[in-house]
């Protein structure tokens, strides 16, 4: 079981990324999808997620209206569209799975109920 992201990068301030998340090892189905970013020198916060069942999203206040959250089940990976990005958004985006509606609605944006970890990717917002 393996999710890979892709899509970072330096990009000046007010730019836009779209980042992926690949799964191979297993399906979406069932499964929630996290978004999550740590900068250095701080923790792990999460930024959205989505359950592949019915499109349940939820998003850190931080990124409400700039970020946006979508899932292709049929390629099995899911997107993070990041608009209007801010220094503040520099870190390390990873992706993370968790099983179970219960699971995801409990959790959600919280990293702790997650079990599996991409490697992450570097997003750098600077001019």
């Amino acid at each position: 079981l393996q999710l890979v992201e892709s899509g970072g990068g330096l990009v000046q301030p007010g730019g836009s990324l779209r980042l992926s998340c690949a799964a191979s090892g297993f399906t979406f189905d069932g499964y929630g999808i996290g978004w999550f970013r740590q900068a250095p020198g701080k923790e792990r916060e999460g930024v959205s997620c989505i359950h592949s069942s019915n499109s349940r999203t939820y998003y850190a206040d931080s990124v409400k209206g700039r970020f946006t959250i979508s899932s292709d089940n049929a390629k099995n990976t899911v997107y993070l569209q990041m608009n209007s990005l801010k220094p503040e958004d520099t870190a390390v985006y990873y992706c993370a799975a968790i099983r179970g509606m219960l699971l995801f609605r409990l959790w959600n944006l919280s990293p702790n109920g997650y079990n599996y970890w991409g490697q992450g990717t570097q997003v750098t917002v600077s001019s």
